[in-house]
C-alpha cells in the first residue's frame, strides 16, 4: 500500500498524501514513524478479511 500511495503522490504532489506517507515511513527498527499507523493497518486488515464480498 505504501508503494501505491507513494506513486500516487508522485503523480499528484498532494500535501495530504505527503503527510500521510510521512507517518507511514518505516524507522530503522521497522516500525512506522507514527505508532498509530500500525494499529490502524491491523484493524483495516481484520475488517477486510471479515468482509465477505
Amino acid at each position: 500500500m505504501y508503494i501505491y500511495l507513494r506513486k500516487l503522490y508522485e503523480l499528484t504532489a498532494s500535501d495530504d498524501l505527503a503527510g500521510f506517507l510521512g507517518g507511514m515511513a518505516l524507522l530503522e527498527d521497522g516500525k512506522p514513524t507514527d505508532p498509530a499507523v500500525w494499529a490502524d493497518w491491523i484493524s483495516s486488515l481484520e475488517e477486510a478479511k471479515a468482509d465477505k464480498l
